[in-house]
């Protein structure tokens, strides 16, 4: 899939847990984690306007797109 999910690389610079962003996002791990393996067919513009405030950065630092080679 060409979108490439850079979830991991944001919390990691921000020294933030997977379940501490799960808490303040309001959803489980394991949603968390669906959205950080890049697994999600979808994600709403609610949780990813969270995921920024929390996090402090824009969505283009958490969601890249790669062309197929």
């Amino acid at each position: 899939m060409p979108i490439i999910v850079n979830l991991d690389v944001m919390m990691a610079k921000r020294k933030i847990r997977s379940k501490d962003l799960a808490d303040r996002l309001g959803i489980t791990e394991a949603n968390l984690s669906i959205l950080k393996t890049g697994k999600a067919k979808a994600v709403r513009f609610s949780t990813l306007e969270a995921i920024c405030q929390i996090l402090e950065c824009q969505p283009g630092d958490i969601l890249e797109f790669r062309e197929e080679d």
